[in-house]
């Protein structure tokens, strides 16, 4: 074929297109699930704390210890399962502060450095 010939003939331009397009089209997809899961897990692990010092003030059957609050924070973090060390328990001016910082152990797409979640809450007494 010529030059003069292949100069016009548009056939396969979707699939190059296609080709150049790809690559940042699924980068943008694969990272927008990875910041839905940081996010996820970042809400979990405030519900179990919040969970946990709303417990340690109301009800002192399930809660009178340490190691029961922290095993509750623990139950009450849904889906992201962290170990029960992970939480501390102190009494503050405002109450009973749950605090927590955890590093989930999770398979990331892209290599970013890991991060550790932190939450915390205060219930008064």
């Amino acid at each position: 074929m010529t030059f003069a010939r292949l100069k016009g003939n548009i056939s396969g331009a979707s699939a190059i297109e296609f080709a150049l397009i790809a690559p940042a089209f699924f980068a943008l997809m694969m990272g927008l699930v990875e910041i839905g899961l940081l996010v996820w897990m970042q809400l979990a692990l405030q519900e179990g704390v919040e969970a946990a010092a709303r417990c340690a003030s109301v009800n002192k059957n399930l809660c009178a210890t340490t190691s029961q609050v922290q095993t509750y924070a623990a139950a009450q973090s849904e889906g992201l399962a962290p170990p029960a060390s992970a939480f501390t328990v102190t009494t503050a001016a405002c109450g009973n502060l749950v605090q927590a910082s955890f590093s989930p152990a999770y398979l990331p797409t892209f290599p970013v450095p890991r991060r550790t979640l932190t939450a915390q809450a205060c219930f008064p007494r």
